[in-house]
């Protein structure tokens, strides 16, 4: 019997990607989704009949043992209330980015959840991009030499200001860029080189009227001195590369933004033939300036993350990721944050 799975939100988070991803693994069955939201209760029935339509989270509460894993994607400052309840439910959870809006609540989640004897698996499913993938496999594999600059970048063009709660400079709603993207670019500096030493960054806020920022650079510093120097920002006209990894005997380039997300936002599904594969012309270079080629993409493979939710659900190995992980994260950003506002390096504890 397939594991039933919970979802609490269906705005773009659970719509586009929880809700896809889920149905996508036969050992998970969508059960219940939580929306008191009349039209995107309309829209559950229709993409998911078989689910179960739940105006309040409180139905879920009634009835636990109904649940064999609960998955939290509403807006940021429920997460942390969301995530305690089902565990003092006695169901394991996943909590989509920022697991909370703070190292603090993270930590103290951890706790509970130790108690408890639960899981809080964070969606870190950037893990699963298929260019990261590549990067992981190249710096793990010995062709780039020595990493010593590792360079990654999420940058939009939105120059408009779109209302809402992401926009909002209440340090509850953890709001702002570095919130929304930080803990991608971050998580995945920290899965190639680990626990930064020394954190640095530059926080602005460029769009006229924007309460939040919207335009992060973060520099951490390894142990080995890796550097790993990341962009996140709505207002850059050009982009620069995805990743550019500079290592001691050749470099790694890529550009673009892995397709996943875009294939996910126009319906299709990792059911769907030829799911994360990358065009030929979207490529990177791997190489050195005298000679280089073209270096095939790594598939994406969002659907592993909620594969690997499953096993560890029956047993069979580890979360995905480690709640660890996202509190490593959530300290290199309160650091960062430090470190913007002092204009000089912070050390991180």
């Amino acid at each position: 019997m397939a594991l039933r799975v919970a979802l609490i939100g269906y705005g773009t988070g659970g719509a586009v990607f929880h809700a896809p991803l889920i149905t996508s693994v036969p050992d998970l069955r969508l059960d219940a989704v939580v929306t008191g939201n009349p039209e995107r209760q309309e829209a559950v029935r229709r993409r998911h009949p078989d689910t179960k339509v739940l105006d309040s989270a409180d139905r879920l509460w009634e009835t636990p043992e109904a649940y064999d894993l609960v998955v939290v994607t509403a807006p940021n400052r429920q997460h942390v209330p969301l995530a305690r309840t089902a565990l003092t439910s006695g169901m394991p959870v996943v909590v989509d980015k920022p697991v909370a809006a703070s190292a603090a609540e993270a930590r103290s989640l951890s706790a509970l959840a130790a108690v408890r004897g639960l899981p809080v698996i964070p969606f870190h499913n950037r893990r699963w991009d298929g260019d990261f993938r590549t990067v992981r496999r190249l710096a793990g594999g010995g062709e780039l030499g020595t990493v010593q600059r590792f360079e990654s970048r999420f940058e939009r063009w939105r120059p408009e200001i779109k209302p809402g709660w992401k926009e909002s400079a209440d340090p509850r709603e953890a709001g702002g860029i570095l919130f929304d993207l930080g803990p991608h670019l971050i998580d995945q500096a920290v899965t190639l080189f680990g626990r930064p030493e020394r954190v640095y960054a530059e926080i602005d806020v460029r769009r006229p009227g924007a309460a939040t920022a919207d335009d992060v650079f973060v520099a951490l510093t390894h142990e080995g001195g890796t550097r790993s120097h990341l962009w996140m920002s709505a207002t850059a006209a050009q982009p620069g590369p995805r990743f550019r990894v500079l290592g001691s005997a050749a470099a790694y380039t890529v550009s673009g933004m892995d397709g996943q997300e875009k294939d996910l936002r126009a319906g299709r599904t990792p059911k769907d033939a030829g799911w994360g594969q990358a065009p030929l012309e979207s490529y990177g270079r791997l190489g050195t300036v005298a000679a280089d080629r073209p270096e095939p993409t790594d598939p994406g493979a969002y659907q592993d993350f909620y594969a690997e939710v499953a096993r560890a659900l029956r047993g069979a190995g580890p979360p995905p990721v480690d709640l660890a992980d996202a509190i490593t994260g959530l300290e290199v950003i309160e650091a960062a944050i430090r470190s913007a506002g002092e204009g000089a390096p912070v050390a991180l504890q």
